[in-house]
């Protein structure tokens, strides 16, 4: 079977998208989306489909669409995700949204809660939880290989000058360290958060969030625009996980893994597991992982790197600016 797929938004990550499907041998493009013509007609001719300038205009062409990846962007990368996603669902079709699912809860929860009335598959592009070593670190938790956990620390920054919104670093990059975090320790029940406005900066670009998971599990991220490393847009993602047995470091979303056990010194050191190199090609990772499931038939609840993931991600993100604002610890 083929997963016949329409794209929504054809900007960088449509295209990103685009290029991922194209390639996997499972999955045809029947269909590309976008309010602006010239980039509809560009991708139609990139990717040999129909352009569509509007969502019902799609649906209206008889063009049997199996699943769609919704890419727009709007305020802070997620402003523009609402309505289309709601005509999607509405529309009875499983969506794979970008991150942020909203900058708005409120719209996100609305989401979330038609994909479960229409009993549809909704998944975001929470990539980082798909990568090759994301995978076997989460193995070895739940082998039991590190004891009882104990704590999670999450640190990651990018050169980011944007400066669009007072909360765009929190809502636009955050949601995928949260839901690492998540991945690996469940969720979070109390939130206390500071941020600080890096130099000339006009956003609140830093920012350090104390997490009280379910479970017990003490949790810290560490954010940051203001940070780089060589080369000047150069990111940095550290994940550490601390057991009562061992611990594990993952370094760069991806390219390195290690695993110290408590009581000895056979460290264990992975680098590039599954051949994944860099961060950009975590996309075909958690794209093939959707296309998978989807072919599969999986049940919607089932869903890797779910909707209700994505909202519980920003659920955090808003505790946390709440947390700021009012000088508390927030409960969720």
């Amino acid at each position: 079977m083929s997963l016949k797929v329409a794209i929504v938004g054809l900007g960088g990550i449509g295209n990103t998208h685009a290029r991922v499907y194209q390639k996997h041998p499972d999955s045809e493009i029947v269909a590309v989306c976008d309010i602006l013509h010239d980039r509809a007609d560009k991708a139609a001719e990139l990717y040999g489909s129909p352009a569509f300038y509007s969502i019902r205009e799609m649906l209206d062409s008889g063009i049997q669409i199996d699943a769609v990846s919704m890419c727009t962007a709007g305020v802070e990368n997620g402003g523009d995700h609402y309505e289309p996603t709601m005509e999607l669902l509405g529309a009875g079709l499983p969506v794979l949204g970008e991150k942020p699912i909203s900058n708005d809860v409120g719209k996100a929860g609305e989401m979330v809660a038609l994909a479960k009335a229409k009993n549809v598959r909704y998944g975001v592009n929470l990539n980082h939880r798909f990568t090759p070593a994301a995978v076997r670190a989460k193995e070895w938790v739940d082998e039991g290989r590190l004891g009882e956990i104990h704590i999670i620390n999450m640190t990651m920054w990018i050169n980011n000058p944007n400066e669009s919104s007072p909360w765009f670093h929190m809502r636009a990059l955050h949601p995928h360290s949260i839901d690492v975090m998540r991945y690996y320790a469940g969720d979070v029940v109390k939130v206390h958060a500071f941020f600080k406005k890096g130099k000339g900066r006009a956003i609140w670009s830093n920012v350090q969030v104390n997490m009280l998971f379910e479970n017990g599990i003490l949790g810290h991220l560490t954010g940051s625009y203001d940070a780089t490393g060589p080369g000047g847009s150069y990111g940095l993602e550290t994940l550490e996980v601390v057991g009562s047995d061992a611990r594990f470091i993952l370094r760069e979303a991806c390219e390195h893994l290690e695993f110290y056990p408590r009581f000895s010194r056979e460290t264990v050191t992975y680098d590039y597991i599954g051949g994944m190199m860099s961060f950009g090609e975590t996309f075909g990772s958690r794209i093939g992982r959707w296309v998978e499931q989807n072919i599969e038939g999986v049940k919607p609840e089932e869903i890797d790197g779910s909707g209700e993931d994505a909202l519980k991600a920003q659920l955090v993100i808003e505790a946390a600016i709440e947390s700021w604002q009012t000088g508390t610890v927030v409960t969720l």
